[in-house]
């Protein structure tokens, strides 16, 4: 919530429109700031990738296709991350997993039963 809408309060019901989003300040049937986004769909299979563009020199391990939604995503990535021992996160539909772990990730994704094929160079 950006300070502006901290300080001049938030609208939470309306007489004429019934309970009011209190982010985008529109009535809930029509909110499209909290409704779950659709699961990206893709043909199928997993791709893992490695990038350092952006960060440095440092590179990540990235996690493409998977079709769930945000969070079955953000779960997923939870348990990447402790299998691997490193940090990470879930951007735009990507789990990105920091340092190179696509050896380890590809044994894992596919022991759960997914279709992984390596990305990139």
């Amino acid at each position: 919530m950006s300070p502006a809408k901290k300080r001049d309060g938030g609208l939470v019901y309306s007489t004429a429109f019934g309970r009011m989003c209190p982010d985008c300040r529109q009535p809930l049937n029509v909110c499209r700031c909290r409704r779950p986004t659709q699961a990206p769909t893709g043909d199928g299979v997993v791709r893992l990738g490695r990038e350092t563009r952006g960060r440095k020199g440092r590179g990540v391990t990235t996690i493409t296709g998977i079709g769930l939604d945000q969070g079955a995503l953000k779960m997923l990535a939870r348990k990447l991350k402790q299998q691997c021992g490193s940090g990470g996160s879930v951007k735009n539909g990507v789990i990105e997993i920091q340092g190179d772990h696509r050896d380890k990730l590809m044994r894992l994704l596919q022991d759960d039963g997914w279709t992984v094929k390596r990305a990139g160079g």
